[in-house]
């Protein structure tokens, strides 16, 4: 079998949770070889996302690593099973980098999700005008026919939560309501698309004031990624020029405990949105 040259945040999270899997029973790649019957190289490739498995040696592994987490077992099950399921991403494949297909990808096998924004609105929540105007704010600056392809693609993505099938938890700062990409005629057209949002049964919408005490958390964005069981959950975020996940336990905890903060610092849903309501009522009154 040919080796994968891309694996996809899927395949790589499987053989992440292979060699956890391995790790905590106090197994070498070379020992586990061993115990199969194969070369310590295929366990290596295994472990990197590089060559697939099937459902019967994943339930070897685990019963060689004395794993006796069934949910776990099931749902890693599900990964290989589901292997061959292509997205509506794949039509982007050579046009957009592989960090936009990542995003889409996990976002629509997710079972949860939320998210952080410090800066701006979440990408979920963005109006075309709007994140036209944050692509084209880049620098050096994209040319438009990039600018409409990734404003395209993020249209594209917020069908996971506008379909209603994956419940939305949005945490967004007083910053990004109030910070203009384009002038107050398309702040408040994407504020009028908060409301909007905010009324839809699988979205959640809460406002961080800026007069909070002290900042909920010390990232400008993340988003919390929950899976079938929360051994699986991922966090992405955003540092600098490109994206980092997260699915160590200790951090998984770490970024679940954030998330209890904000709710605990934010308005309440009806707050938010009569607040959000206010800013675009200011927003309007600049270019009525």
């Amino acid at each position: 079998m040919a080796l994968r040259s891309n694996p996809t945040l899927r395949q790589l999270r499987l053989g992440a949770e292979l060699r956890r899997m391995r790790e905590q029973a106090g197994l070498g790649g070379s020992q586990l070889a061993r115990a199969l019957g194969i070369n310590p190289a295929h366990v290596t490739q295994m472990e990197s996302g590089k060559t697939g498995i099937s459902v019967e040696r994943l339930r070897t592994i685990a019963a060689l690593c004395m794993c006796v987490n069934e949910p776990l077992i099931d749902a890693l099950a599900d990964i290989i099973t589901d292997r061959d399921k292509g997205g509506w991403w794949e039509e982007y494949r050579g046009r957009l980098s592989q960090e936009f297909l990542e995003m889409a990808e996990m976002e629509s096998r997710a079972y949860a999700l939320s998210t952080y924004t410090m800066a701006f609105i979440p990408g979920l929540l963005q109006t075309t005008d709007y994140a036209s105007a944050v692509f084209a704010r880049g620098f050096p600056p994209l040319p438009q026919h990039e600018v409409d392809l990734r404003a395209a693609f993020r249209m594209h993505r917020q069908n996971v939560v506008r379909s209603g099938e994956i419940p939305y938890s949005a945490f967004i700062h007083e910053a990004a309501l109030r910070m203009q990409f384009s002038g107050p005629k398309v702040q408040a057209e994407q504020l009028g698309g908060l409301i909007e949002d905010s009324e839809r049964s699988t979205i959640s919408l809460r406002v961080v004031l800026f007069d909070v005490d002290t900042l909920p958390v010390n990232q400008e964005n993340f988003t919390y990624v929950e899976g079938r069981i929360p051994e699986l959950d991922t966090v992405q975020m955003d540092s600098g020029l490109d994206s980092v996940l997260f699915d160590a336990p200790a951090h998984i905890a770490q970024f679940r405990s954030r998330l209890d903060r904000l709710d605990s610092a934010a308005l309440s849903q009806e707050e938010s949105r009569e607040f959000i309501r206010s800013i675009k009522k200011d927003m309007e009154s600049k270019y009525v």
